[in-house]
């Protein structure tokens, strides 16, 4: 098909390492659909800079970006704290489209009141949860027909190196300067405040493949923080059994796998790490007969979910996961990570 509409142009909001490493690799693959005209950080090092490589106007403050003609959608890549105020900001400014990194939001509150903000203003909204949108991942759910009512047991397994090895295999990374604010320093946060977060953070990758089989209600049964950075999860609901296990810093080979079984069936999804291009996941689904079909696209989770919120922002396609499930995905990853801390909390 050819192309009868300019690319979009982007408006980035936060430049960190994910942006420098996925974000902007991942947008110069797709530069006929997709460009950056403006990046913003509040440190104006760090915007020149990563500008820079893409082109585009750079700028220190939330208000210039909004005001640039030129951004059509925006990706809300700040920190998770600022995220529902950025997408309020861009919703009240008449952007297109939006893609936020997760988490949509961190509490309930902040959630329901976005949630009429966008409907409201009819804005289509991606969540960055790259694995609902993989190639392969969405081949599998066209094809298993009713095995997620069939399923007994889930499992999670993530098993990586420390995001700052991947990024600087990806990238030529540009840290913060003088001017950006400091962290605060003091104490280590307690292991209840650190597993939420760890929840919140990672496990909510996995949360929208988790509630296509343990749709909820569902309840914490164990819940363990593992050094140095990682968890160890089991929930139950409906008669159904999920294990959610991660650990960083791991060792390669890296290891990030779904997988569901039935009495008949099992599903298998491997994949690769975030923050490389290196196409979909690997997707199989095996049945009683032994028969297995295997999916496998050049295109990965971070291309397919920038390509996909195009095409709806350019009226190609409707939503594949529209704000009331990704509401519900952010809601269920807060029960979660709430369930979990406290169950922590319990067992010292």
């Amino acid at each position: 098909m050819s192309r009868t509409h300019p690319p979009l142009g982007v408006g980035v909001i936060g430049a960190g390492p994910v942006v420098q490493a996925v974000h902007l690799p991942t947008l110069a693959t797709l530069a006929d659909r997709l460009t950056v005209t403006h990046v913003m950080d509040v440190d104006p090092e760090v915007s020149a800079s990563v500008a820079a490589r893409a082109g585009a106007r750079h700028s220190a403050g939330l208000e210039e970006l909004l005001a640039d003609d030129s951004v059509e959608v925006v990706a809300v890549c700040s920190p998770h704290a600022f995220h529902a105020e950025h997408i309020a900001a861009a919703v009240a400014a008449g952007k297109r489209g939006i893609l936020c990194e997760k988490p949509l939001a961190t509490t309930r509150a902040e959630a329901e009141h976005l949630a009429k903000a966008v409907s409201a203003a009819a804005v289509p909204i991606v969540v960055g949860a790259m694995h609902a949108y993989d190639p392969a991942w969405r081949a599998a759910q066209r094809e298993w027909g009713d095995l997620p009512e069939r399923v007994h047991l889930v499992r999670s397994r993530i098993w990586l190196p420390g995001n700052d090895e991947f990024i600087g295999l990806a990238t030529d990374p540009m840290t913060a300067g003088t001017t950006r604010p400091a962290a605060a320093s003091g104490p280590a946060p307690p292991a209840t405040e650190r597993l939420r977060n760890a929840v919140l953070g990672l496990a909510t990758h996995t949360v929208p493949q988790l509630r296509q089989f343990l749709p909820g209600p569902v309840r914490v049964v164990e819940a363990h923080m593992l050094s140095p950075f990682g968890y160890r999860l089991v929930i139950t609901g409906n008669g159904r059994t999920a294990e959610l296990s991660a650990l960083m810093p791991g060792a390669w080979e890296t290891d990030w796998t779904f997988e569901a079984w039935a009495a008949d069936a099992r599903l298998r999804v491997t994949y690769p790490p975030s923050f490389v291009l290196a196409g979909s996941a690997t997707a199989s689904l095996t049945t009683e007969a032994a028969d297995t079909r295997t999916w496998r696209f050049p295109v990965n989770g971070y291309q397919a979910e920038w390509l996909h919120l195009a095409d709806v922002v350019e009226g190609r396609a409707e939503p594949l996961i529209g704000l009331s499930p990704a509401v519900a995905d952010l809601l269920y990853a807060l029960d979660l990570a709430e369930a979990a801390a406290a169950l922590l909390e319990d067992h010292g």
